[in-house]
């Protein structure tokens, strides 16, 4: 039988522990910080943001959005809290966003969501006591899907979506950028995406937008579509926008990397920092 390679359970011996861990190290985390949770973007009970602040509040300090994974079908913002450390590290604002899942929401609106979220940010920044200009964004998985949408249009959007603010760099760490295999791999019952979808929201075929800076990343031990796929944004994105990145991260795997990410002195962590300070 052949394996799925989008089925990272299948190449993760320790999967559950590493979840647990993450969770676990996110609430101890939590319990050092301040955070204004759930901070409503929009009418729907997962249409929230958890603002995580730094102990030393400086005037004009960076904003970091931070975008969860989960295969668009599930996650939460709080179990990964961590990746706030390095943010908050630099003097940094971090801010961690939720949206809807699939299969009860498109994957268009979703799309959307995040967009609208970050909108919301750049709106509250002066009462945050953060510069909007100091903007920058990172994701995980399904959610450094989402967050190259805050700097390009989809394959069927006519235009630029409106007033989508301008970010300094972005992250897309172990991301997903050809949606073609997603409808027919382990996900067909979970997330139902379409082929449609997959064609309108693939990145590899979306026009990317000059500004950020983009650095993608990848675990040493993510399967091979997340490498090959990894490589090929990469290489768009250095012959669209010339500032893009590609990093190979050494001896993580696709949920340890979110470990790591979250560990301030690691050579993950002192990328997102360098990002966010930068």
């Amino acid at each position: 039988m052949t394996q799925d390679l989008y089925r990272n359970r299948d190449f993760i011996p320790d999967f559950d522990e590493i979840v647990t861990e993450t969770a676990v190290r996110s609430r101890e985390f939590a319990k050092r910080v301040e955070i204004r949770p759930n901070v409503p973007y929009g009418p729907g009970p997962r249409e929230r943001i958890d603002i995580i602040l730094p102990p030393r509040m400086a005037k004009g300090a960076p904003l970091h959005v931070f975008i969860h994974g989960g295969y668009w079908r599930s996650g939460s913002k709080e179990d990964h809290w961590l990746v706030a450390a390095p943010v908050l590290a630099v003097g940094g604002i971090a801010a961690l966003v939720t949206y809807d899942l699939m299969p009860g929401t498109r994957l268009g609106p979703i799309v959307a969501q995040v967009r609208a979220a970050v909108r919301h940010l750049t709106a509250m920044a002066p009462d945050l006591g953060a510069d909007a200009k100091r903007l920058t964004a990172s994701g995980h998985s399904a959610g450094a899907h989402l967050a190259s949408y805050l700097a390009a249009v989809g394959a069927e959007e006519e235009c630029a979506p409106p007033d989508l603010p301008t970010l300094g760099g972005l992250l897309l760490v172990s991301g997903i950028y050809d949606l073609t295999d997603i409808p027919g791999s382990f996900l067909k019952s979970e997330a139902r995406m379409t082929p449609a979808e997959a064609s309108a929201w693939s990145p590899l075929t979306s026009r990317q937008m000059r500004g950020p800076r983009r650095i993608v990343m990848v675990s040493e031990r993510d399967t091979a579509p997340f490498h090959s796929q990894g490589r090929q944004f990469a290489s768009l994105l250095e012959h669209t926008v010339h500032d893009a990145q590609f990093r190979v991260e050494a001896g993580l795997n696709h949920l340890t990397i979110v470990l790591a990410l979250g560990d301030p002195k690691s050579p993950s962590g002192l990328c997102l920092s360098g990002l966010v300070g930068g």
